[in-house]
Formats: structure tokens, C-alpha cells, sequence
């Protein structure tokens, strides 16, 4: 009686010593990270230069809501980039060290061929990484499938950049889904939005945002 007491202990013991493993075991990608103070002068919108921002911008209840279509202009008018509304955080621009960027994100069914996150900067070209929306699904660029099934629903996205080792690591829900090598050294910095890929993108695109954060090791 008492031996089976023991075992029926033991084995409450062992169930909450998992539980309490499995709700508190796995790190955050932000352990380790100081919170860098972000205000409205830290936002920087970028959107198409011949309409006003309220007509692809809205801000409400901490929700920035960017869209655009696929046949509005560049950002500024000698510009031959592809048409964005963008969130462009400055006054952290970086070139050295780890950097996180955090936020929450909502993509609607039907936004298609489209970054909503990047950052900019690089040794050779325009951008270091650029995570695109195709059919739902979030992609490197239009290669590596980075996470499935991301349409209507928000979801947490955290890229960190380590600059010295040149490596990005992202992570969608708390979870690390890709690792890539970076495009060398640069003046970097990170965007958020809606910015029209150059292949496939949809007549309309939109992206929303909350809880936008910025870390530094």
C-alpha cells in the first residue's frame, strides 16, 4: 500500500513537473533583448507620392492598418521602385550588432505577391531579407517557404538580425521557422506595410499592425 502511494506520488510529480516544462521551458526570441523606446517620431510612412496617406494609412485602437494597389505610384516621383505603404523605423539605423524587430501582423485572403516586412540595407542590392505573402503563405523572398496558412488571422513576427555572425533568424508565433545568411554589411534598417513584390502581386494589398517593437542586444 504504501509502495503504490509512492508510485501514484511520483507520477503526479513527474505529469506537473512536465507541464510546468512545457509552459515555461521554451525561451522567448526577446529573452536577452533590451526594449528600445519607439515613438511617432520613430514611424516613418512611405507611400505613394501623388495621394494623401489617409487614403492608404489608418491608425486605430493601436492598429495601423497600410494598403495599396498594384498600379499606384512609387513612393516619390523619381522613384522606380513598386508601389508600397510602408512603416519605415528610423532613428535606428544600424550597421553593427544583434537587432530584433517585433510585431503583430494581419494579412487579409486576397493579399498576394507582397512584403510586409524587410530589412533594408545591404552590401549588394537594395535588402537584406524581405518576407513576402504568396497565397497565404510567408516566403524568403519568392524562394524558401518561411510559415503556411497566415491569411486572416493575427500572428507574431520576430526577426532578429546578428550582424557581426551575418545571420537572420525569424520567428512566427514564438517559434523559429527560418535562418538565412545576411547580404553583407550595410546601412540597416527595418520596414513593416504593404510593399508590391515584383512578380504576382494582387490588385490589392494590405497588411496590419500592432505591437510593433524594437530590441538590441
Amino acid at each position: 500500500m504504501k509502495a503504490s502511494y509512492c508510485y501514484s506520488l511520483m507520477l503526479i510529480l513527474l505529469v506537473v513537473s512536465a507541464k510546468e516544462h512545457s509552459l515555461f521551458g521554451a525561451a522567448d526570441p526577446t529573452d536577452g533583448f533590451t526594449q528600445l523606446p519607439l515613438t511617432d517620431d520613430n514611424i516613418d510612412l512611405q507611400k505613394p507620392y501623388n495621394i494623401p496617406l489617409s487614403q492608404r494609412y489608418n491608425y486605430s485602437d493601436g492598429i495601423r492598418s497600410l494598403w495599396v494597389y498594384n498600379n499606384d505610384k512609387p513612393f516619390k516621383q523619381s522613384s522606380g521602385t513598386r508601389p508600397r505603404t510602408e512603416i519605415r523605423i528610423k532613428g535606428y539605423d544600424y550597421s553593427s550588432g544583434v537587432w530584433q524587430f517585433e510585431g503583430y501582423a494581419y494579412v487579409p485572403k486576397g493579399t498576394s505577391g507582397v512584403t510586409i516586412v524587410q530589412i533594408h540595407g545591404a552590401a549588394e542590392g537594395a535588402t537584406t531579407l524581405q518576407l513576402r505573402i504568396y497565397g497565404g503563405n510567408m516566403r524568403y523572398y519568392k524562394y524558401n517557404l518561411v510559415a503556411t496558412d497566415l491569411y486572416d488571422k493575427w500572428f507574431r513576427v520576430n526577426v532578429i538580425h546578428d550582424v557581426k555572425e551575418g545571420k537572420i533568424t525569424v520567428f512566427i508565433d514564438g517559434e523559429q521557422k527560418f535562418v538565412v545568411n545576411d547580404q553583407g554589411p550595410g546601412d540597416l534598417y527595418f520596414k513593416c506595410g504593404v510593399y508590391a513584390a515584383p512578380e504576382n502581386s494582387s490588385n490589392f494589398m494590405e497588411s496590419r499592425w500592432r505591437d510593433i517593437k524594437l530590441f538590441k542586444k
